[in-house]
């Protein structure tokens, strides 16, 4: 018992000690807490409170920089040309500042400078990562304000703490109105433009009392990102959602009625472009201008001092603005085409050496400032390579055959293009070639070298809708997602792309089937000379090298394409390896030309940016030419290169269809003399493969997704099949062929080419075993006994090839080879054919002496 009192007292001890320095360390803490919130207060009240004259007192500015290829000719300085106008809050509309506080800051007109939740929200997502981490805290618009105006750009939680405490004090000094005031005369709207009056009048001509509720919306959807969301960008969709949300929080704050809502919803609004002179190749920068404030943050772009080198040839990109004008200007005029958009790439790299995104830049009547190059448009026929190339990587080869003849293809409508009951006769799909002709038997090649519609579709049957997608996504086309969305239209150009990204896949059959990622940034740094950025390459095989060979074959070879485009088209470079195609929508509102060498690809778009129709030509007409000029001028600075020659372009293929052979399917061999089935004694150079005339589509012969396996047991099944054959069996009607049955096969085997037939010779010298001197001629002598004529007789000795002799002349003279005699002795062969081709070989071994 007075054991455990003794340890009882002991731990009662023990307990007062640690409550002692519990409560000392407690005391502590809350001294250094004490201590720091005084001296952060002091800090705080020593903070100058800005007055309205300090907003004029602009930072010095640390500007970014971009330049092109050569990091000497500099681009774009981002503040050299900084546009600003200062308004008072009576002449703002009441619409932009309602729709600036609903997206930006709901809250703004309650709290007190600052939210106090997202600040704590900000505070534990710092703090688990361990630093200031970019787009935490839901800065209010003060915080905006004050971050834009006073400090710097570091991320350091001194600066955010700074940040909130003028905060604070400036939502003491100034009324709200003040504030809101301020901050819409500091923001930036893109471009050049600070300020709400400035963009006003910079997209809508206007003073920003004047602007409607929808440009409202508009504008204040901007300063999130201004060059990713630019009006003139290839986001506009995406700001298109924007402006609609900015209403619907306009409209749940009250700022708005309903009626508003749905009108400035529906209202069209017109942007007008802009001029920023201080500018070399714009369209270029304003891309590069996106992808920085995307990456990096649009503070860090304008204010961190960045030096930018572009992938840019400056050289070519002046000579192609300078064309791009001038044959736009002529379009205008002859084909109603007003605008064009050009870019190209190095194919071995991805880098983009040259963009150009409309006829001027400036120009406001065709909304200049738009970049063309990256806007999604159908692109006709310049899709089928593609297509071809998944029917190639399939097994099916250039020379398979199909029908060009008048096609229906959709499955709920009858053969001649009627539709079967209960379908809506719009539904039935039967499309034409762009010269009204139907050319009856075609192979791939020439279908796709002379750009004709109805091969291309059954091609793109053949190859499947998915993996023809497949195959695009890999080299590059990322627009086309969703295979449910096309149909076999898809290879007519469908689906919409990007002149940049379709010139980036077309890049890779250039490259042999290897993609490189476009890219247009060689080097990022910052000011003080460490490199951010840097480009390295990234090289990817997507394509099978043999299939990219073959497609550059048919694209670059002009007699193929000389039916259609004639002899000496613009696509064609006399001595130059070029290969290219073209692309004009039935709606005649796009023509693209894309062509490449193995080192250089150029991309061309043609037509209205307001998607109004063009004259009906084709793009060989409208945009060629264009196209040729500015192809002339690089391959004049270029090495020359020539494309890699396919190996097994002419593969000897089992199946005639597969070999360029419409009339049948079903194989057998003659012997070309006797005109009778070959047998394992017929000449090789002798057989001739024939088919039994039994002519169907390709559909009856193969299998459409296993091309080479074995035919078809019930072709029937194919939902297609009757679609394509019935229009085969009315051609034939007006063709003169008569087809066959196995009856017409020959019943005779030939009979003249049997080893009892084969030539006989006598030779008379010299004899096996006969002794001869190193240096000394020898004469062969020999006598026919040949059921049949002999024609020829070739001389061998050892692997040395002498000659050959024509009948009938029987006597030959040869001097061998010492270097081919080895331990004095050495074969000579004498091969002999009769005049049928029958062939014998016969041999002699002699000896020499020295």
């Amino acid at each position: 018992m007075g054991f455990i009192s003794i340890i009882l007292i002991k731990d009662a001890d023990m307990l007062k000690k640690k409550s002692k320095k519990i409560k000392l360390t407690l005391i502590i803490t809350g001294c250094i807490f004490l201590l720091s919130l005084i001296i952060i207060i002091k800090w705080a009240i020593s903070l100058p409170v800005p007055d309205l004259q300090t907003f004029e007192q602009r930072k010095v500015i640390q500007s970014t920089k971009i330049y092109d290829r050569t990091g000497k000719n500099l681009l774009y300085d981002v503040h050299e040309n900084i546009k600003r106008t200062t308004i008072s809050n009576k002449d703002m509309n009441r619409h932009i500042r309602n729709a600036t506080v609903a997206i930006e800051d709901t809250e703004f007109y309650n709290h007190g400078g600052v939210k106090i939740t997202s600040i704590f929200r900000a505070i534990l997502t710092n703090l688990e990562s361990g630093k200031i981490r970019k787009g935490q805290g839901g800065s209010t618009i003060t915080q905006q304000l004050v971050k834009n105006t006073f400090l710097t750009r570091e991320k350091t939680f001194t600066r955010k703490i700074k940040e909130l405490i003028l905060s604070l004090k400036i939502e003491k000094v100034f009324s709200k109105d003040e504030i809101l005031t301020l901050y819409l005369n500091e923001i930036p709207y893109g471009g050049n433009n600070y300020g709400v009056e400035t963009a006003s009048e910079s997209y809508f001509k206007k003073k920003a009392r004047d602007l409607t509720l929808a440009e409202s919306a508009y504008l204040a959807a901007l300063p999130q990102a201004p060059s990713y969301y630019s009006p003139f960008g290839a986001h506009k969709d995406e700001l298109d959602a924007r402006k609609n949300l900015v209403l619907k929080r306009m409209l749940a704050a009250n700022f708005i009625t309903e009626e508003e809502f749905k009108e400035a919803e529906k209202e069209k609004v017109d942007f007008i472009s802009s001029s920023d002179r201080g500018i070399q190749a714009p369209h270029f920068v304003m891309y590069i201008k996106s992808y920085l404030e995307e990456k990096y943050g649009k503070d860090v772009v304008e204010q961190d001092g960045l030096k930018i080198t572009t992938t840019l040839d400056l050289n070519l990109q002046k000579e192609a603005e300078k064309l791009v004008n001038q044959y736009a200007l002529e379009n205008d005029k002859k084909f109603n085409a007003k605008n064009a958009g050009l870019v190209a790439l190095d194919p071995k790299n991805g880098q983009i050496l040259v963009m150009v995104g409309s006829r001027d830049y400036f120009d406001i009547k065709v909304d200049g400032n738009f970049n063309t190059t990256l806007a999604k448009r159908q692109p006709g026929s310049s899709f089928k390579p593609f297509v071809y190339a998944t029917a190639l990587k399939k097994g099916y080869t250039l020379d398979t055959i199909v029908f060009d003849l008048k096609t229906e293809f959709n499955t709920g409508c009858n053969p001649d293009g009627s539709p079967q009951t209960g379908i809506n006769p719009d539904k039935c799909y039967h499309p034409v070639n762009y010269d009204n002709k139907f050319r009856g038997p075609i192979t791939l090649r020439n279908a796709l070298a002379q750009s004709i519609n109805i091969p291309a579709v059954k091609a793109l049957y053949l190859a499947g809708i998915k993996d023809s997608l497949e195959t695009a996504q890999d080299l590059g086309i990322n627009t086309l997602t969703d295979p449910s969305r096309y149909g076999l239209t898809l290879v007519l150009g469908g689906g919409e792309v990007t002149p940049l990204e379709m010139t980036g896949a077309y890049s890779v059959f250039a490259n042999d089937g290897i993609r490189n990622p476009i890219t247009s940034i060689l080097k990022i740094e910052d000011k003080n000379g460490d490199i951010l950025e840097e480009f390295t390459p990234n090289s990817q095989k997507v394509l099978d090298n043999e299939v990219a060979r073959n497609i550059n074959s048919v694209l670059s070879d002009n007699n193929a394409r000389a039916p259609a485009f004639g002899e000496r088209s613009p696509l064609y470079f006399q001595e130059r390896d070029v290969a290219a195609k073209t692309g004009t929508t039935n709606d005649y509102k796009d023509a693209w030309v894309i062509g490449y060498t193995p080192n250089f690809a150029l991309g061309l778009w043609v037509g209205n940016n307001d998607n109004s129709p063009m004259e009906k030509k084709v793009a060989g007409f409208i945009a060629a030419p264009l196209w040729n000029d500015f192809f002339k001028k690089v391959l004049d600075k270029l090495p020359k290169e020539d494309f890699l020659k396919p190996i097994n372009e002419h593969r000897n293929e089992t199946k005639p269809v597969l070999e360029g052979n419409w009339q049948g399917g079903k194989i057998y061999f003659i012997d070309k003399i006797s005109k009778k089935l070959a047998t394992k004694d017929t000449p090789p150079e002798l057989l001739e493969k024939k088919v039994l005339i039994q002519i169907h589509s390709i559909l009856y012969w193969v299998d459409k997704n296993n091309p080479q396996g074995d035919q078809p047991l019930n072709p029937y099944d194919d939902p297609q099949f009757t679609l394509w054959e019935t229009p085969i069996r009315q051609w034939l009607k007006y063709q003169n062929i008569k087809e066959e049955t196995e009856v017409d096969l020959p019943r005779e085997f030939d009979d003249i080419h049997k080893p009892e037939y084969f030539p006989e010779i006598k030779i008379i010298n010299p004899k096996d075993g006969d002794v001869f001197k190193k240096d000394n001629p020898i004469t062969i002598k020999i006598e026919p006994s040949s059921r049949f004529p002999l024609e020829q007789m070739d001389f061998y000795f050892e692997n040395d090839y002498l000659g050959s002799l024509k009948t009938p002349v029987y006597e030959f003279v040869f001097k061998p080879n010492v270097n081919s005699i080895k331990n004095n002795s050495g074969q000579i062969r004498i091969i002999v054919y009769d005049n049928i081709r029958n062939k014998k070989e016969y041999n002699i071994t002699v000896n020499f002496s020295d």
